[in-house]
């Protein structure tokens, strides 16, 4: 009898669980986009058996949180033994008083199968604005290319076998990879998320390893400081992606309903992307045409969700090796399509913020890493600017 009871308790708890997610109105902290994962950015041993912490970084906080998996581009299931979350310390080392396992319809495993994702259950957890977070995920069976997220910027840590919060990781296979982690939400509280749609400058080529320091990072500790539990912010960006075709991952054109109307809670899109498409492209003009109909169809997409959507100009681009003066042409007309077109609801001129005064085909010398990423201290430029035209400064 007593069994009886607890089964009853037990599923009268996870039926409230499951009308308390649904009632909740959410927003992302915290998202990457995922992508297909070819063999030279799979680890060096197979996940299978095998245990990864990985470390985000959220731009808000709550006494609450869930936890998106996915394993979208993957051709076989991912089996997970067990999550826990904790308070990230220095390199892979948590505090581990702040542990926390997740459950998946109230069970500690769950199996994702092939193209689809996982929603946790709602974890109690005190999450504060802007602090790193581990993610210690122990896997059973793995995909042979998993779904991940090649340019995380931040090391993260295998060990063989399963993980407990004591288990150490300082013997570690390290990797700059992100792997079927999506996102983060919370309940919103009046926050609004802003998404970027991005390539490898938002996706943040060219900043420090484990700083957090991409123009989006930058930009949610302005907002936070200035606005605090206002904005979320959601870096939606992909390294050496197009907009329209080719380059790495699906464009932006396939991609745009999943990575950006797919977040939680976004009220704002910011799209900033076209660089690779004019670069790598043999018909300069062309590809500007191209773009900027591009540029339409998505605008069109977030508006009719409700979206306002804020328009980026295409950074200089002249030292790289893709320059030339058609392309500097295509770039500066798909930038005057940006400013004047009346299609954007507000624009961030990165374009002006960054280039050279002396020459406007070049991003400003001491921010530019190669000629076409920014380095560090680029990135914390665009970061604040971008903050201060949310703010109306």
């Amino acid at each position: 009898m007593n069994i009886r009871f607890w089964g009853v308790i037990f599923a009268l708890a996870t039926s409230l669980n499951i009308n308390a997610q649904s009632d909740t109105q959410w927003v992302g902290a915290w998202a990457t986009a995922a992508e297909f994962t070819g063999p030279s950015d799979m680890p060096a041993s197979p996940l299978t058996n095998r245990a990864i912490r990985q470390v985000v970084q959220v731009t808000a906080g709550s006494d609450r949180l869930r936890l998106r998996l996915s394993n979208e581009f993957s051709k076989e299931p991912v089996e997970i033994k067990g999550i826990f979350i904790a308070d990230a310390l220095d390199s892979c080392d948590i505090n581990t008083r702040t542990a926390c396992h997740l459950t998946f319809n109230g069970k500690r495993m769950v199996t994702i199968p092939p193209g689809e994702c996982a929603v946790s259950d709602v974890c109690r957890y005190g999450l504060k604005p802007l602090q790193r977070l581990a993610i210690t995920i122990s896997y059973g069976s793995t995909p042979v290319n998993a779904t991940s997220h090649r340019g995380s910027r931040t090391i993260s840590y295998i060990i063989s076998g399963a993980a407990k919060p004591k288990t150490s990781f300082a013997n570690s296979e390290r990797v700059a990879h992100w792997y079927n982690i999506a996102a983060i939400d919370i309940p919103a509280n009046g926050q609004e998320g802003i998404a970027i749609l991005g390539n490898s400058i938002t996706d943040g080529r060219g900043s420090t390893t484990n700083e957090q320091n991409r123009w989006p990072d930058i930009m949610a500790r302005a907002l936070h400081e200035a606005a605090p539990g206002k904005y979320t912010v959601l870096n939606l960006g992909i390294g050496g992606n197009c907009v329209v075709a080719g380059g790495l991952s699906e464009p932006a054109l396939k991609r745009f309903d999943r990575d950006i109307l797919g977040q939680q809670g976004v009220g704002t899109v910011v799209i900033f992307q076209g660089t690779n498409d004019i670069g790598t492209s043999r018909h300069a003009e062309q590809s500007a045409a191209q773009l900027i109909e591009a540029y339409k169809t998505l605008i069109g997409k977030a508006k009719a969700a409700g979206k306002r959507v804020v328009g980026a100009t295409i950074t200089p681009f002249k030292g790289n090796g893709w320059y030339s003066y058609y392309h500097e042409a295509a770039r500066r007309a798909v930038n005057d399509w940006i400013r004047s077109s009346g299609q954007f609801d507000a624009v961030i001129d990165f374009d002006e913020l960054m280039r050279e005064p002396s020459d406007h085909e070049r991003i400003k010398q001491p921010w530019q890493e190669d000629g076409l990423h920014p380095n560090a201290a680029g990135y914390k430029a665009m970061g604040e600017y971008a903050a201060k035209c949310f703010l109306g400064k």
